[in-house]
């Protein structure tokens, strides 16, 4: 008689399984709500895995903002876009790829995630396309191999992490193979919404292609659950360097208290703060936008009031394809030829010598020596 083997079904896998897809699934919702829901989900894909679902204590808190449908994705001004970022124009130069900066490409792997974000930036693809045929992902190895300027290579999506450890590494072991390549990247947000993908087995095969690094995107403080601390102490412990990119949310993070709790608590969970974006300007993200003077005020209050190394910087990422520019804020005042302006975390203002060549301070007209010369507060 045959014997039947019975394979236990990954946690991570089950708590994919168990999700919420549609306005049938979402509780504490009447039936128009629930109607809506279905509604935007015909443009714009709705998922969201158990345990991410399950951070939710109330309807329209941080969590349920993220991940629950809203009409007003429906409703953005016309300047908005499914492409913003012009990642499928000229800078596309094969399927996957996008070739914006001279030594580094961004490949999108895959275009299935653990949740659907709300604000995300490809909403025009996640959740409405399959893993790309692997002819085509040989095409970009093609391309990588002929253009040795390419030292540093981003896995995209969707979300990398989710494809299996054997595909996933037979990705990584093409790329280790193209000499010029120097160092490979992942943007996933499952240490934050699926921390149980982040397994020992991950993480034994993913320490066998260093120099790799590992950016993902924790939106707020109710998101640094144990969980989600093991998975990152996984990826740290296998030498993994961590880094967090945040979006600036309306009414989800737009707070600097909210900031810097969560930036501190990244930092236990040895994750540096890398960016906070303002939001893209994408097709059905306009509910998140915030004003670009509400992301310099709070930049000015986690400066100086929480450790440098909490401080992520500040970035537009500009429509077009215009790349990411660092915003601010900016502590110079003013510079001419004898000195540099600054203004510190407290308004004071000093002066530093503009010139690298004076030998003292007696060189500097009108020198100060560092000392305050006005106090605004």
């Amino acid at each position: 008689m045959k014997q039947v083997v019975k394979r236990t079904v990954p946690e991570w896998k089950r708590l994919m399984r168990n999700s919420i897809r549609n306005g049938a699934d979402v509780e504490g919702v009447d039936e128009a709500t629930r109607a809506e829901i279905d509604e935007v989900s015909k443009e714009f894909p709705f998922f969201s895995n158990e345990y991410y679902t399950g951070l939710i204590q109330e309807k329209d808190d941080p969590i349920w903002k993220q991940i629950i449908p809203s009409i007003d994705e429906l409703n953005d001004p016309n300047y908005y876009m499914s492409d913003a970022l012009a990642e499928d124009g000229d800078d596309s130069p094969v399927k996957h790829l996008t070739h914006r900066y001279p030594d580094r490409v961004l490949f999108t792997v895959t275009y299935t995630c653990a949740i659907y974000c709300r604000f995300c930036t490809r909403k025009r693809k996640v959740g409405k396309y399959p893993i790309p045929p692997w002819r085509e992902m040989e095409a970009v190895f093609d391309y990588l191999r002929e253009h040795t300027e390419v030292r540093d290579v981003l896995l995209s999506g969707g979300d990398p992490f989710l494809l299996s450890d054997a595909y996933l590494e037979k990705i990584l072991a093409n790329l280790k193979a193209i000499p010029h390549i120097e160092l490979i990247r992942v943007g996933s947000k499952l240490p934050c919404v699926l921390p149980q993908r982040i397994t020992p087995e991950l993480c034994d095969m993913l320490k066998k292609y260093h120099p790799f690094y590992v950016n993902t995107h924790f939106s707020h403080p109710r998101e640094l659950t144990p969980e989600a601390e093991l998975a990152c102490n996984r990826l740290a412990d296998a030498g993994i360097p961590l880094g967090n990119q945040t979006v600036l949310l309306k009414g989800v993070n737009d707070d600097a208290e909210i900031l810097k709790e969560l930036f501190l608590g990244l930092l236990k969970f040895r994750v540096k703060p890398y960016y906070l974006y303002q939001a893209d300007l994408v097709k059905g993200t306009h509910k998140f936008r915030t004003d670009v003077a509400t992301g310099l005020e709070i930049m000015k209050q986690l400066q100086g009031h929480i450790t440098g190394f909490a401080v992520p910087t500040y970035v537009i990422d500009a429509p077009g394809g215009g790349g990411k520019m660092a915003v601010g804020p900016n502590r110079l005042v003013a510079l001419d030829d004898d000195y540099a302006t600054l203004q510190n975390f407290e308004g004071k203002v000093f002066k530093y010598p503009a010139k690298g060549d004076a030998s003292s301070s007696e060189d500097w007209p009108n020198a100060t020596n560092g000392t305050i010369i006005q106090d605004y507060v």
